[in-house]
């Protein structure tokens, strides 16, 4: 079976021509474009993360409300640059996002592309480890694993305490249902995968 689906980069531009002239309005747009988009019967609404762009950057809380205004649309991002994240931080907000949207988030993650601000991951407070460079960064085994599992795990396995409640069934429902990274099904396969 085919499925269909949309991918959004959320550009806006406050020009004459534009119909998206502020980032209030690429937000607004994107929940009624996945809103419509599931009336018309389409399987996947995936929105793109840009930083330092006029476009959209931060995914969950978008994610969230586009879960909440729909009922059977996948939800998701294409993708998520890995150097720029803090993967206790990120495993709530797509774990609340997945609770919100009834086990619909589908996550894709990346190392990265091309930026437009040079060393943009130095903004978030990241740095490479020594003997790296910013290319490395998420495909390190180390850096990897570590947010690997983080997001999958709902105990204190690797040194995660989880302080409230909500915060427990947010990792474990994380760990029960999102899809985070296909093929890394496995600490060897994640290796391998990694190596490659």
């Amino acid at each position: 079976m085919k499925k269909i689906g949309f991918l959004s980069f959320g550009h806006w531009a406050p020009s004459p021509q534009s119909r998206t002239q502020s980032a209030t309005d690429a937000l607004l747009q994107s929940i009624d474009l996945a809103v419509e988009a599931e009336r018309l019967g389409m399987d996947g609404a995936y929105f793109r993360v840009h930083h330092f762009a006029q476009q959209l950057a931060s995914p969950f809380p978008l994610l969230a409300a586009v879960g909440a205004k729909t009922r059977k649309i996948e939800i998701g991002t294409a993708v998520i640059d890995m150097r720029y994240e803090n993967p206790h931080y990120m495993a709530e907000d797509a774990g609340a996002a997945d609770l919100i949207s009834s086990g619909r988030l589908q996550l894709g993650i990346s190392r990265g592309s091309p930026e437009q601000v040079i060393d943009g991951w130095r903004y978030f407070g990241y740095r490479p480890i020594e003997g790296e460079d910013d290319a490395g960064m998420p495909r390190n085994l180390k850096h990897l694993t570590r947010n690997y599992r983080v997001m999958r795990t709902d105990s204190s396995e690797y040194g995660v305490s989880w302080p409230t409640q909500m915060n427990m069934k947010t990792a474990t429902r994380l760990n029960r249902s999102v899809p985070i990274l296909k093929g890394f099904l496995s600490t060897l396969r994640m290796d391998l995968s990694l190596r490659s």
